[in-house]
């Protein structure tokens, strides 16, 4: 069996003077291949109600400021985010910014090795009109399988857009031109393009 781990964070975003820190955080296993909806989990984090957002910040943090007051720091929540990410591969979409995130929050932390699917993909197809998670979503046919994955949920929600992310990552494995996953010290997947 070969488990691979989909996540995103969602963040205030760039204000003035401020960090930018996750308050939400949404990851989805992926098992030989296959997103597993059983194994949705997602987490906030406490950001005081007084800290500002960006303005351009996505996702619905305005509507629930008061949890994410309330909620966990990220140090709080580190057993069950270690629990999960520590010695699997993971699976971001620009994973630069997940990986940013993770290395900021816990510098000592062997996260990795990671798959970014907005590389994969423009590796893949040099010639699409948008990398965006949504558009590619979309354009490969994939919202039924993200929406049942996640059901209820919408775009830039953590755990939406991970479910999207292992939706996408499963059907670029299932692209001609991809070895089958393999077992430990070995790639986990191997692009035989040409």
């Amino acid at each position: 069996m070969t488990r691979l781990v989909s996540l995103d964070f969602e963040t205030t975003g760039t204000v003035s003077g401020w960090p930018n820190e996750p308050w939400q955080l949404g990851c989805v296993e992926i098992v030989d291949g296959v997103p597993v909806a059983a194994t949705c989990w997602e987490t906030y984090f406490r950001i005081p109600a007084d800290r500002p957002f960006s303005l351009r910040a996505p996702g619905r943090w305005a509507q629930i400021r008061g949890e994410l007051a309330a909620a966990p720091s990220f140090m709080e929540m580190w057993p069950e985010i270690s629990s999960r990410f520590l010695g699997v591969p993971l699976v971001a979409h620009n994973a630069a910014t997940e990986r940013t995130i993770l290395v900021k929050s816990a510098p000592l932390a062997p996260f990795g090795p990671w798959f970014d699917t907005l590389r994969i993909v423009r590796r893949l197809w040099p010639t699409l009109k948008s990398y965006t998670l949504g558009d590619l979503v979309r354009s490969f046919g994939l919202q039924t399988r993200v929406d049942a994955l996640c059901h209820g949920r919408t775009w830039h929600d953590a755990l939406y857009d991970a479910c999207a992310g292992a939706v996408l990552f499963s059907h670029v494995l299932g692209v001609a031109g991809w070895d089958v996953l393999r077992g430990e010290g070995e790639p986990i997947a191997r692009p035989t393009l040409k």
